[in-house]
């Protein structure tokens, strides 16, 4: 027998570092060639660390929301024959489970742009000769199915279905690899319902109200994001109120005519429309803000980011030349993106390179919003709900459906001026939208 050791790999792009999101195996499993052993985060994009071999777990070499270098060692795995360390040399020194310090101590930036070639420092690990540090069972407790900070392992499909259905992951036993949770163990659970806490009728769940959740993975990355943003941008926001009636008017017609074949259109394909041809108008708007070396770069192309609640939290798929796109084009990619985000299969460069973005909450947007400005660009577009409410036109009280954009631009390099002037010049295509085809 012999040891197998994998390390980090490198994921490209000049990144040196990332975080380690989840384990999928544990000390003890065996684990097969293909098999994923551990998800990290790199950005916003969570990528999965398959194991070249067949074998069994020995150690583990990190803790989820640890952030470890490119190169330094990930796992060891004995297999059969030599591996590719030496045994005799190979043992590793046993160190205390280590607590991940805090976002802001530990967060590395998330792309490190040529990094100076360092020898990586192997992070220390647990080997499975070790006596294990005895977790607070919860066996005890009605309606356990793991130990206390054990982490539920479930795809993003199968979290965002507990959700739906209130279902608390942390109680349904899982019958997958490593213990990872279906949709057939949920379909199980709800078969035999919740067990209750004795003749009260409290769940665990119900005794225990305080719950410490580690802010790791995207939660961190999104927390850090927002921090920097507000922490280094001026922001200043703009509201302006809109008349779709005659928009709405256009996309049913559309829709009527054409979503059978083409697909069913939403509201945002229109607005993205009117985006693009506002920033023709107003090129500062569609740009990047390098504050360290003091540059604003515009850019021709429209790059559309179109932000995304997931289960996972907010990501901001890139809707790539969104000015070379037509209404049911941009649907069918912003669609597309969507997707992928949700279910935790978009790529690194698919949730990257915006130029400017549109937040919207759909029949949840509230009356005004002030959302956050997606760095290092300079605006953002937000989108509140839709309502049918009393007008006065011609001196006539009339029905008009009526929606808010409440969008927030970086003072440093957008004025005043600049940006109501750009949110008129939306409103106006669309108020008008024949405009909207009118190059």
């Amino acid at each position: 027998m012999g040891i197998h050791v994998i390390k980090m790999p490198d994921i490209g792009e000049g990144i040196a570092e990332v975080e380690l999101v989840a384990w999928n195996v544990k000390v003890g499993d065996m684990i097969v060639e293909d098999q994923v052993m551990a998800d990290v985060m790199t950005d916003k994009a969570t990528i999965e660390i398959p194991s070249p071999v067949h074998g069994k777990v020995l150690a583990l070499g990190g803790a989820a929301g640890q952030v470890m270098a490119v190169g330094s060692e990930l796992i060891r795995i004995e297999v059969e024959g030599a591996g590719n360390v030496d045994a005799n040399a190979a043992t590793p020194v046993a160190a205390a489970p280590t607590t991940p310090a805090p976002a802001a101590a530990t967060a590395a930036p998330s792309v490190v742009e040529k990094p100076a070639p360092v020898a990586p420092t192997p992070t220390p690990i647990t080997p499975a000769t070790t006596a294990p540090v005895a977790a607070k069972s919860s066996s005890n407790l009605p309606g356990a199915a793991r130990a206390d900070g054990e982490k539920p392992i479930a795809s993003p499909a199968v979290r965002r279905r507990a959700w739906d259905l209130g279902i608390e992951l942390q109680f349904v036993p899982g019958t997958g690899t490593a213990g990872r949770i279906t949709h057939e163990d949920l379909e199980a659970y709800l078969a035999r319902g919740p067990v209750s806490a004795g003749s009260g009728g409290s769940t665990y769940r119900e005794l225990h109200e305080e719950t410490a959740i580690p802010v790791i993975g995207l939660r961190r990355k999104i927390a850090q994001k927002m921090q920097d943003a507000k922490r280094r941008i001026p922001h200043f926001s703009y509201v302006e109120e809109v008349d779709v009636t005659e928009l709405e008017a256009l996309r049913t017609q559309l829709n009527q005519k054409w979503g059978k074949e083409r697909g069913k259109l939403s509201l945002l394909p229109l607005l993205m429309r009117a985006v693009v041809l506002a920033v023709r108008d107003y090129p500062q708007i569609n740009a990047r803000y390098d504050d360290e070396a003091g540059v604003v770069t515009q850019f021709a192309a429209v790059h559309l980011g179109i932000a995304a609640q997931t289960p996972a939290g907010l990501m901001v798929p890139v809707v790539r030349h969104a000015e070379a796109r037509d209404l049911w084009s941009n649907a069918n990619e912003m669609g597309r993106l969507a997707e992928a985000a949700r279910t935790g299969k978009a790529t690194r460069e698919e949730l990257s390179g915006s130029t400017i973005t549109i937040s919207s909450l759909g029949a949840l947007g509230g009356i005004v919003s002030t959302p956050v400005i997606n760095s290092p660009e300079v605006a953002i577009i937000g989108v509140n709900k839709m309502v049918e409410r009393p007008m006065i036109r011609n001196g006539q009280v009339v029905a008009r459906k009526m929606m808010n954009l409440s969008s927030s631009f970086d003072h440093r390099v957008v004025d005043g001026m600049d940006a109501a002037q750009f949110i008129q010049t939306i409103r106006g295509y669309l108020e008008c939208p024949a405009t909207l085809f009118i190059e």
